[in-house]
């Protein structure tokens, strides 16, 4: 995961993305870069338009975020509806005890 932050890193920083960068980021912090890592990282990276992709994650988390909240919703909406009819049944009992108390 240090790999990808350190590309996030040089991508915001508008540093060329290449291995020697990307080894002293990781170098910067104290451990000994994997060159394998590395070298795929670089190589995985080339081919993406790293702007587009940060653009398309952001999209996709503000889609999930309102995809969730509505199923909050109606749990918390379903809580609400029982305890009304909870309510209901209480007056509608109270209701036949005040009837039966006038019929004796």
């Amino acid at each position: 995961m240090e790999y990808i932050y350190a590309a996030l890193l040089l991508h915001k920083l508008e540093q060329k993305i290449d291995e020697d960068t990307v080894k002293k980021v990781i170098t910067s912090t104290g451990v000994e870069p994997d060159e394998v890592k590395v070298k795929a990282l670089v190589s995985a990276l080339s081919e993406v338009d790293i702007e587009d992709a940060l653009k398309n994650a952001a999209t996709t988390a503000v889609a999930a975020a309102p995809a969730a909240a509505p199923a909050e919703s109606s749990g918390e909406a379903k809580a609400e509806e029982k305890k009304e009819e909870e309510k209901d049944e209480k007056k509608e009992e109270e209701a036949m005890e005040g009837l039966a108390s006038l019929f004796g």
